[in-house]
């Protein structure tokens, strides 16, 4: 799980609800989906969905 956007490299921890990735697992974040790149992964040209977003462990 990339824990950055690929455009402008905003941090995406695990659990944010604001990274979105192509079927490729291409990540970006909400900013940058909704603006500048429309809804489509500019490496792919896929549809942009919401990362299921995971709870980080704690370390032991």
């Amino acid at each position: 799980m990339k824990s950055q956007c690929e455009r402008c490299n905003a941090a995406l921890p695990p659990d944010s609800a604001a990274a979105l990735i192509c079927s490729y697992e291409c990540t970006f974040c909400v900013d940058c989906v909704q603006g500048p790149l429309d809804g489509v992964c500019p490496n792919c040209g896929g549809q942009l969905q919401p990362r299921p977003t995971r709870v980080a462990k704690p370390i032991a």
